[in-house]
């Protein structure tokens, strides 16, 4: 059977040159993915590598990891655990088999709590509550210590231990709080609180051994850690493994890899005080030495100053001289009475020259003649003045209307006071005021207008 005549050109693939295309077309189109699912097939041969299925409840892919990323991992996969990898999309080329690559792969679980725990301390973070600046220093020697722990675990024993042989002198108090579960951040939060208030503590250990992510998921609360913020002593965290870190180890005041470490940290070695302290009594000793033979030698100079400047002659010298001071005291004091005595007489007699006594008889006579002035004065400018005052009132009389009156003559008002000067300001009925010379008569204007006094 022949094929049917076509004129296009043929482009033939190999097997090979097919899968190679395959691979090349999923590593660009898919570089990197991430994908969750469960793991089976699992198998490590000798080479190192890993060998597994990933699988969902529909489909499963084939996976590979080399030894070196497998080598890295924290974990040991088996099947059936859920996991998250990051992989490449590719083609095993030998079998033409679709498969995945992997880099990286966690714990499904443990990784969405490790994207929880870096959102919250993110959160934190912007806050300040990571601040280096707010963190306090710790007590150089601390009298009671509060240790907020298991009291069955590891790592209270690891701390009371240590503790005991560093600084005996220490008053270590354990307490209890669960360390793990959900039952452990609410009562880690309440013993946080609790030994701040008491004031009992000059510093607070916050410890547990190591464990998964998972396991520590205490420590990465946000309630403890607001808790571990707010608390009014120092607080050294110590959690896990010495590659563990917890949200608490951001926020206390001091982190400490481990919990004999925090240990080590909170009290210094009694050896090594006791040791510094005889080396400082030995200092001490030796400076006191040096001071007192410093001493007795400026003592020693001293004296020989003192034998070569021979005091008792400066003294003699001395008295002779304050002798002759107080003689030219005395003299000078002497002298200075007398001026002040003859200056004295001189204002003496110039006061009694100014005596009030001698003025008073001069400055009576100067008074009475004043006043004698005075008198005839305001005698003159009285009778002026009442000769004007005559001469205003009868000008004021020629033209006052009171004078016009006399003569016979009447001012007509209305009963608001003002003047009536015509008759077309008087209407029928109107009532009317006439002033006179001796006083006012009360009219009203008629029917007829003539004017006629009113009843």
């Amino acid at each position: 059977m022949h094929a049917p005549f076509d004129d296009t050109p043929r482009h033939v693939l190999t097997p090979s040159s097919l899968n190679r295309l395959v691979r090349d077309l999923l590593g660009d189109a898919l570089p990197q993915v991430w994908i969750e699912g469960e793991l089976s097939n699992v198998a490590k041969p000798a080479s190192g590598h890993l060998y597994f299925t990933l699988k969902d409840s529909s489909a499963q892919v084939r996976c590979a990891m080399f030894k070196l990323k497998a080598s890295a991992l924290r974990f040991r996969p088996i099947d059936g655990m859920q996991v998250l990898l990051r992989a490449k999309v590719g083609l095993y080329e030998p079998r033409g088999e679709f498969q995945l690559v992997a880099e990286y792969m966690e714990p499904a679980g443990e990784g969405a709590l490790q994207r929880e725990f870096e959102q919250l301390k993110a959160r934190l973070n912007a806050e300040g509550l990571f601040e280096p600046g707010r963190k306090r220093t710790l007590p150089r020697y601390a009298r009671r210590i509060g240790v907020i722990t298991s009291a069955t675990g590891a790592a209270v024993r690891d701390v009371l231990s240590v503790l005991a042989r560093r600084w005996p002198l220490a008053d270590v108090e354990v307490l209890p709080v669960p360390v793990q579960g959900r039952e452990a951040p609410p009562a880690i939060v309440a013993m946080l609180n609790k030994a701040s208030i008491s004031g009992r503590y000059d510093v607070l250990l916050l410890t547990r051994g190591g464990g998964s992510l998972e396991d520590l998921w205490a420590f990465n609360d946000e309630a403890v850690a607001r808790a571990i913020h707010a608390s009014a002593v120092p607080v050294v965290s110590a959690v896990g493994h010495e590659i563990d870190f917890s949200i608490a180890d951001f926020v206390a005041d001091l982190r400490a890899p481990t919990p004999s470490a925090a240990a080590e940290l909170l009290v210094p070695d009694a050896v090594a005080v006791d040791r510094h302290l005889q080396q400082l009594q030995q200092r001490m000793l030796t400076l006191q030495q040096r001071q007192l033979q410093a001493h007795a030698q400026r003592v020693d100079h001293l004296l020989a100053r003192l034998q070569t400047q021979r005091p008792q002659a400066r003294l003699q010298r001395d008295r002779e001289r304050l002798l002759h001071l107080q003689r030219r005291l005395t003299a000078v004091l002497r002298e200075q009475s007398q001026l002040r005595h003859v200056r004295l007489e001189r204002l003496h007699a110039r006061l009694m020259a100014q005596h009030p006594r001698a003025r008073l008889p001069l400055l009576a006579r100067r008074l009475a003649e004043q006043d004698q002035r005075l008198r005839r004065a305001l005698a003159h400018v009285l009778e002026r003045r009442q000769t004007r005052l005559r001469h205003a009132g009868h000008a004021l009389h020629a033209v006052s209307p009171l004078a016009t009156l006399e003569r016979g003559y009447a001012i007509l008002l209305d009963v608001e006071g003002k003047v009536v000067r015509s008759v077309r300001d008087a209407a029928i009925d109107m009532k009317l005021r006439a002033r006179l010379a001796d006083g006012e008569l009360a009219l009203r204007v008629d029917a007829n207008g003539s004017e006629s006094p009113r009843d």
